[in-house]
């Protein structure tokens, strides 16, 4: 006899079959339909063809520059110094009066285009390994738009008081260890942060820097999109730059010019200035007030090209073959009628679907690994091979933690989507209409958010499947390097497991819906 419960799928009794001989009747249906067997198994063959054939015909662009930081990072190093000599223990100290950005786009330029001022323009005291780009370095700086900043070679960036100019910097030098201070009055100072600088010499070159990022002109359509960048020039006045001890030989603190030398620091040659603004480079002393005219930046250098995301190129191409097989699996038996019969046979109706979504699900975690991991072990040398080397293009491995968290997370999107194309599949009964829908969930807000505004673009992708896609991004961002990101380029979210769990609840939220369904309708 078989106790049933209201609300709930019936216990099942000694003549029913258990979840375990359930499972492995739904994978002897899966692997027995010859057509299905043959698109799994096609899947990752068609994601590393495609891959492989993006590879072949892709290679970097020329940089204007390719310098490496002491770490090996990629880096800009372009800025307008005006330094002297200390060696040793020491301190350097102005007053940063007043900061200007100056920035005129042409007509041609502005036209129909979105312009983004950087706000990470930068006027301060640095400590540097000399005047080599890319060498150590350690600075205090006021920026446009996040206060007062500690910044050390390239990749680290400490935040100070939420104040601009006009404020008093100080930067101290003990050993390795640079200290960072600012005060309003020249009196009072408030600590910024200390950084440790290993490897700097006994004497370092210090003084007053200004440098200014690049605007973003960004042009949206629907298709495609680009980003521009134009230079920008900022303007900073220092007061009485003073250095303790005095590291020029006869220069006293305070006295104007004397022994501070003047160099623009360019890790590239000298971009095209356009006729819309004569502003250059350059410093000025009236008296004891210097006034330092920059352009470029000091950071790390990104790229909108990800090599690990390149080599899986070819994953939506065997993502459609494997939900066309799940939505299949589950249309294919309502179609023929086969459905009412396994019910029948297992009167649990919701623990059949599950059964078949646990067997969906572990042949495309499968499949995707598997697609992936080929994928990116066949692409890597070609890649290398047409000019992707560090240190614009980190060397990676399959044992990297970004790399691993690609190559699985790829995996867990495709089985993501395969859950919800089968659940998909179970409620509308009807296979064209589910493939469809998940391939036009998937491709139609990458179509569309090109030719939004910035932030409708975003949250659309932000919103759809689509965004599971940002699991596979590899390039390191840093918070203190504006960036301005197309949709295409998959990063709706700066953070890529937040785009995995979207899709994942897309998933659960419609293998919800056709566990409800499938109890309260006829098969």
């Amino acid at each position: 006899m078989t106790t049933v419960h209201h609300g709930a799928d019936p216990i099942p009794g000694p003549g029913h079959p258990g979840f375990g001989r359930l499972l492995l009747s739904e994978w002897t249906k899966l692997r027995s339909v010859r057509r299905w067997t043959l698109a799994l198994l096609a899947a990752p063959v068609l994601t590393v063809l495609v891959s492989l054939l993006a590879a072949a015909g892709s290679g970097p662009g020329n940089p204007d520059s390719i310098v490496a930081g002491p770490d090996g990072t990629w880096v800009q190093d372009r800025f307008h110094f005006v330094h002297r000599p200390l060696t040793g223990d020491g301190s350097v100290t102005t007053r940063v009066s007043e900061t200007s950005l100056d920035f005129r786009a042409s007509q041609d330029d502005a036209q129909d285009k979105q312009i983004e001022l950087p706000t990470w323009t930068k006027a301060g005291l640095m400590i540097k390994d000399g005047v080599r780009p890319g060498a150590r370095y350690a600075a205090v700086m006021v920026t446009a738009g996040h206060g007062v900043r500690l910044q050390s070679n390239f990749t680290t960036d400490v935040a100070g008081p939420a104040v601009g100019a006009p404020t008093w910097l100080r930067l101290t030098r003990v050993g390795a260890t640079i200290s960072a201070f600012q005060s309003a009055d020249g009196v009072s100072w408030t600590p910024v942060g200390t950084v440790t600088v290993a490897g700097l010499p006994q004497t370092v070159e210090v003084g007053p820097f200004v440098t200014s990022p690049p605007a973003f002109l960004v042009q949206r359509q629907f298709g495609s999109g680009s980003v521009v960048q134009l230079p920008t020039f900022t303007r900073a006045m220092f007061e009485r730059p003073t250095l303790e001890p005095v590291g020029a030989p006869g220069a006293e603190p305070g006295e104007p010019g004397r022994g501070w030398q003047d160099d623009e620091i360019n890790d590239a040659p000298v971009p095209d200035i356009k006729e819309s603004t004569a502003t250059s480079p350059g410093a000025a002393w009236v008296g004891d007030r210097l006034t330092l005219t920059g352009t470029g930046d000091v950071a790390p250098r990104t790229t909108s090209e990800d090599t690990v995301a390149q080599g899986l190129t070819g994953i939506p191409v065997g993502l459609v073959a494997t939900v066309a097989v799940a939505v299949l699996f589950v249309t294919a038996e309502h179609r023929h009628g086969m459905l009412r019969t396994t019910f029948m046979a297992t009167p649990g109706r919701r623990r059949v679907l599950a059964a078949k979504a646990l067997v969906v699900s572990a042949v495309a975690f499968v499949l995707g690994l598997v697609a992936a991991v080929t994928a990116l072990l066949v692409v890597g040398p070609i890649q290398r091979r047409n000019g992707y080397l560090p240190p614009r293009y980190p060397d990676w491995s399959l044992t990297d933690p970004a790399v691993l968290r690609a190559v699985i997370g790829t995996a867990v999107v495709l089985t993501a989507i395969a859950v919800f194309g089968l659940a998909l599949g179970t409620v509308l009964r009807r296979a064209a209409g589910a493939v469809a829908t998940v391939i036009v969930l998937l491709l139609l807000p990458q179509l569309l958010a090109t030719g939004l505004p910035g932030a409708v673009g975003t949250w659309l992708m932000r919103l759809t499947p689509a965004a599971g896609f940002t699991i596979q991004q590899t390039t390191p961002h840093y918070d203190h390097v504006s960036r301005i990101c197309l949709p295409q380029d998959g990063c709706a979210y700066d953070q890529p497991w937040a785009g995995l769990a979207v899709v994942c609840a897309y998933a659960v939220a419609m293998l919800v819906v056709a566990l409800w369904l499938v109890r309260r309708r006829d098969a």
